[in-house]
């Protein structure tokens, strides 16, 4: 917040446009930008992977709310989304893209992280590490329940009035 750039926001924008593969996000809020959330659907129609976990269980259900309303968009465009519903809260904050870079730490992929908290990221680019972090993402897979364009538009109608209000607040 005490700078002009977004530096970790600009950081994931520049690591989902080059990407040619996959992108894995894990993030425990996912409210993401208009230029994000673009570049996300922009991947998934040019071919690319494009896999996002958030969790099942909710800390804060006004986030949890607005980060499930953000994946209608981005499922009808090809993105697959899974919500963690593992008997914990999943609090992790990884971008993982092609194999080949990853930038993990305390960043969310939200407007909070990007604009006005203080958040640390550790951009990696040794294979092994973003292939361990890959391979992480896969296995917690396992304890997820995908979120398909079918579910999702099976949601009550006091969900989708939750994640309307929530998205606004």
């Amino acid at each position: 917040p005490d700078s002009k750039w977004e530096a970790i926001r600009q950081g994931y924008f520049k690591m989902i446009a080059n990407a040619e593969k996959s992108i894995y996000v894990q993030t425990a809020y996912f409210v993401p930008n208009d230029s994000l959330a673009e570049a996300l659907k922009t991947a998934a129609l040019g071919g690319v992977d494009v896999r996002i976990m958030i969790p099942g269980k909710k800390d804060h259900p006004f986030v949890h709310w607005a980060s499930t309303s953000y994946l209608s968009d981005l499922l009808d465009s090809g993105v697959r989304a899974y919500i963690y519903d593992y008997d914990r809260f999943m609090h992790v904050k990884a971008v993982m893209v092609d194999g080949r870079v990853a930038s993990v730490g305390s960043a969310n992929f939200d407007i909070r992280s990007f604009n006005y908290n203080f958040e640390v990221n550790a951009v990696v680019y040794d294979p092994y590490i973003v292939n361990q972090l890959e391979q992480q993402f896969r296995e917690d897979m396992e304890h997820c329940s995908e979120m398909t364009r079918e579910t999702y538009g099976k949601r009550s109608i006091d969900v989708r009035f939750r994640e309307a209000v929530s998205r606004l607040i």
